[in-house]
């Protein structure tokens, strides 16, 4: 039965009394919750309309793939400013049919003209109000990520995925939702259009956005406003399908997209922790803070240092996530003092510090816009994935309604470097999901939206699992902890040496302890949005929760619903 977006919002009351708890103010009932669970299925990402379409298309039969691009699709309407339909999508997923775990890259590349010596022309790469932004716009990777999605794992057409977000559209106030409106419905015409069955439609979809007269008019704004942008750096654009970085903790295996993300730090992080029992530290201790983010710092490090587009640079993985490694760099942990030194390794020469590098020119920069989608679905599929279209996103692509985010601005300048920025390559960008197994299945997945903090968090929210046996519900809303000592992803802002932001209440014997073992403490209300869902491998039931704090939402489906 297709009961329509509004009529989803009505499931969603049946399935959970919402409880969005704010300062000094009682739970409130309202359309959807921030956890839930069940055994057919469940959604946890940004806006409540978003979640409420996923589970449209798992209430309709429909997997997690199908359920994620109507979710991701969705988002880029109710989240927007957040994350737009030009922007990007890292995607993971444990996928049943090949028992496995594979990573959409999801990620836009640098057009041709964006060369280091055109930037360096005009003083660097664009940012903020800057009236050339819009020539810090990457390829839109969002539609060729989710028709990828449905042809690979999916069992819907772009239209049946596409209806959500439609209805949506069609009841917006906003000048652009028409016209986006028209441009999707334009897609599935030629879905619809395409010779042959649904595979060939989904293709169409992709063909006609990057290679079509939507293209072609996606080319002469990007000419009449100024953008490096051209029709044939959409034509060249693809999806790439690629392994999962893994790694082994605690008889838990944690799967990561590769370098051309921030997410293998969180995997060095791991590796780092290893030898330490978290457990005896005690949750939240000075000790458990401490040792956790002193860790995150010396991987931080590194991925400021190594990571960039693989396609691009060779980076030393695997030596980095060695046991060799990771035992020369765990000593650098001082249980009584914090860094106050920024300590890259060197994995070449397997040595615990990089003796000798050249000091890299640091410029301005903030942190960016994203939002949050996991689903699971009843046959044990799972997705992880973090839609965003960077901070000061760019008009909304004239007659097309498709607004671009400025991704460029995570390469950087710097001649030489891994992540410097260069025709066709992937920015290293901060997006992160994160889908982790138990005997080869899935039993948690993660997505968080909030730049630099994204996998400090995402770390925390699997140590609260791993490490302390949380639910779901109770890790999204615990405290957290960050660290800014690490070069900026976004703009490249230089480290804040020592610093560590905790929450506002923390036990004062606690910040006392922090503080008297030298780090700089700042106070915050919260520290990132993370979405999270764990699967009893036992029942097969899902368990999933959004911080409510940050407006996430969540819902699910029980047998028969």
């Amino acid at each position: 039965m297709k009961l329509g977006l509004i009529g989803l919002l009505g499931v969603a009351i049946a399935l959970a009394v919402a409880y969005f708890p704010k300062e000094s103010e009682e739970p409130l009932e309202t359309e959807m919750s921030w956890k839930a669970s069940g055994r057919v299925g469940a959604v946890a990402a940004g806006d409540s309309r978003a979640v409420a379409a996923g589970i449209e298309i798992l209430s309709d039969g429909g997997n997690a793939a199908d359920a994620a691009v109507a979710v991701i699709l969705a988002l880029s309407v109710t989240d927007y400013g957040q994350y737009c339909i030009g922007g990007e999508v890292p995607f993971l997923i444990y996928d049943t049919r090949r028992e496995a775990v594979e990573v959409l890259s999801g990620q836009g590349a640098a057009p041709k003209l964006a060369t280091l010596e055109h930037f360096s022309k005009i003083g660097g790469i664009p940012q903020g109000g800057d009236p050339n932004n819009l020539q810090s716009a990457a390829v839109p990777a969002v539609i060729d990520l989710c028709v990828t999605a449905l042809e690979r794992y999916g069992t819907r057409t772009f239209a049946q995925a596409a209806r959500p977000v439609l209805e949506i559209l069609d009841a917006g106030e906003e000048s652009w939702h028409p016209k986006l409106a028209g441009t999707l419905r334009r897609l599935i015409e030629a879905e619809n259009q395409a010779e042959g069955g649904r595979m060939q439609g989904l293709r169409a979809v992709s063909d006609r956005f990057y290679r079509g007269d939507i293209a072609e008019e996606l080319d002469a704004w990007y000419r009449k406003h100024g953008g490096l942008l051209r029709k044939e750096d959409l034509a060249a654009h693809r999806t790439w399908v690629e392994e999962p970085v893994t790694v082994d903790y605690r008889g838990y295996t944690v799967c990561k997209a590769g370098v051309w993300t921030q997410g293998p730090y969180l995997s060095q992080t791991l590796r780092l922790l290893e030898g330490y029992d978290l457990r005896q530290l005690g949750h939240l201790s000075a000790d458990y803070i401490h040792v956790v983010t002193e860790a995150m710092k010396l991987a931080l490090a590194d991925r400021d240092l190594y990571y960039g587009d693989p396609r691009f640079v060779e980076v030393p993985l695997a030596n980095l996530l060695s046991d060799r490694y990771t035992l020369l760099r765990r000593p650098l942990i001082d249980l009584g003092k914090a860094s106050l030194e920024v300590r890259p390794g060197d994995p070449h020469g397997m040595r615990p510090v990089q003796v000798s590098r050249k000091q890299a020119p640091r410029s301005v920069g903030r942190s960016s816009d994203t939002t949050t989608c996991v689903v699971a679905d009843r046959w044990g599929n799972v997705v992880a994935a973090t839609p965003s279209g960077w901070g000061s996103q760019v008009d909304e692509g004239g007659s097309t309604g498709v607004t671009h985010g400025t991704r460029l601005v995570s390469l950087n300048t710097w001649e030489g470097h891994p992540n410097v920025v260069a025709p066709g390559k992937r920015p290293r960008i901060t997006l992160t999901p994160t889908i982790v197994l138990k005997q080869g299945k899935p039993v948690i997945a993660i997505s968080v939206a909030g730049g630099d903090h994204q996998d400090q968090v995402s770390l925390q929210l699997l140590l609260d699992a791993v490490e302390f046996g949380m639910k779901p519900a109770q890790a999204v809303t615990v405290p957290r902890f960050a660290t800014a000592h690490h070069t900026g992803s976004f703009s490249q802002p230089p480290p804040q040496l020592g610093s560590l932001s905790l929450y506002e209440g923390t036990d004062k014997g606690v910040a006392d302890e922090l503080k008297g073992r030298g780090h700089s403490l700042q106070f915050v209300e919260r520290v990132a949005s993370p979405v999270m869902l764990q699967v009893d491998p036992e029942d097969g039931t899902v368990l999933v929760a959004g911080d409510p704090k940050a407006g996430r939402h969540a819902a699910a489906l029980e047998s028969g619903e």
